[in-house]
């Protein structure tokens, strides 16, 4: 196994560069042979987080740990061009969960164009093209009149039209992901175009379209996440939610009112934060979650219960530790990690609003 590149990942109070390399040893230790990266061994795969964990080898350098990732959804792309929902311990013939969830399947394409920033490499992406290409046309098919996406295909394939606010926001940056691999191969998609600026209108202005999950903070910070708020409306979305989400020196509440705070989404807070330009407030955030570093492992537990002052629950995911390790590389500067992230290199998709 070769030394992870962590230079870029030391951030004081977070991380130093033993700490880093630890914690990307930890990612590697936990991926199978086959590429796949379950939540930790002998958990589900599923292919959001797991995409998640290979943009974070990839922010670390450990490039071929990341393309055999990718390989292990092309290998296993269905032919709808979608993935279950879950497989146990990453196993292709034993999926746990089989729906097939839109943002799931959406984000490969955040992967791809992330892995290619980082490596160059034509080859890989004239590979993952066409798994793109389904990908796309899968989700796109959920999408409804107004603009937001159906959550998923149940396991006969009936469509759930339901939409998701967080789904819906992580298929916009998706999108746009795909749009650039499109643009880059010189292969226009100007309906995915229009379903973008239709989908960002949706969430910017509209959020009767979506089931009411306000509880959860991911449906607070993702549409800033996901690029389709910004400016003033983000600043102003995310101040208004503050208060409520976040407790001081310990993180981001999961959901309102429980007294349960978790590393992913603290860390997804402060890559938003990274994203509105604010770093010092993002700074803070990933220091205040340090309470859940492994130190054996190099891994992060999921939550803690601070009315209990609990680690709960008792698991060390990879999507937590990949979570952190891609909001301390935005915030070192990872040139693909920022360009995914602050959408400065991602068409921006057609605006209903000015047509």
């Amino acid at each position: 196994m070769t030394a992870p590149r962590t230079e870029h990942l030391v951030l004081p109070g977070v991380l130093t560069e033993q700490q880093a390399r630890a914690t990307v040893a930890g990612l590697l230790a936990v991926q199978r042979a086959d590429g796949a990266i379950p939540w930790f061994r002998g958990h589900h795969l599923d292919p959001w987080d797991h995409t998640e964990a290979a943009m974070a080898l990839d922010a670390a350098g450990e490039h071929e740990a990341a393309a055999r990732a990718y390989a292990w959804l092309a290998r296993h792309q269905l032919p709808d061009g979608s993935w279950y929902a879950a497989y146990a311990d990453g196993e292709a013939e034993e999926p746990t969960d089989l729906g097939r969830e839109s943002n799931f399947t959406a984000y490969v394409a955040v992967g791809v164009w992330h892995h290619y920033l980082a490596t160059g490499d034509d080859a890989f992406l004239d590979r993952m093209w066409p798994v793109v290409v389904a990908a796309v046309e899968h989700v796109l098919a959920l999408q409804q009149p107004g603009g937001q996406i159906g959550w998923k295909r149940e396991a006969d394939g009936t469509p759930v039209t339901d939409a998701l606010l967080t789904g819906s926001s992580s298929i916009h940056q998706a999108l746009r992901c795909a749009l650039a691999i499109a643009e880059q191969r010189e292969e226009p998609q100007p309906d995915w175009e229009l379903a973008t600026g239709l989908l960002a209108h949706a969430i910017r202005r509209h959020p009767e379209r979506f089931l009411d999950k306000n509880r959860y903070s991911m449906d607070w910070y993702y549409p800033v996440l996901g690029g389709a708020v910004t400016g003033a409306e983000a600043k102003a979305r995310i101040d208004e939610g503050w208060d409520r989400f976040v407790v001081p020196k310990l993180g981001v509440r999961c959901v309102v009112p429980n007294p349960w705070v978790t590393g992913g989404e603290s860390c997804e807070l402060a890559l938003t934060l990274w994203v509105m330009g604010e770093s010092d407030r993002a700074l803070e955030i990933l220091q205040s979650v340090q309470h859940l570093r492994d130190t054996e492992s190099g891994l992060y537990w999921t939550g803690y219960v601070f009315e209990d002052e609990a680690i709960w629950p008792r698991e060390l995911t990879t999507w937590t530790a990949g979570s952190l390790l891609l909001a301390v590389a935005a915030l070192g500067g990872d040139e693909p990690t920022c360009a995914v992230f602050s959408g400065s290199r991602l068409p921006a998709g057609v605006d209903p609003e000015c047509c």
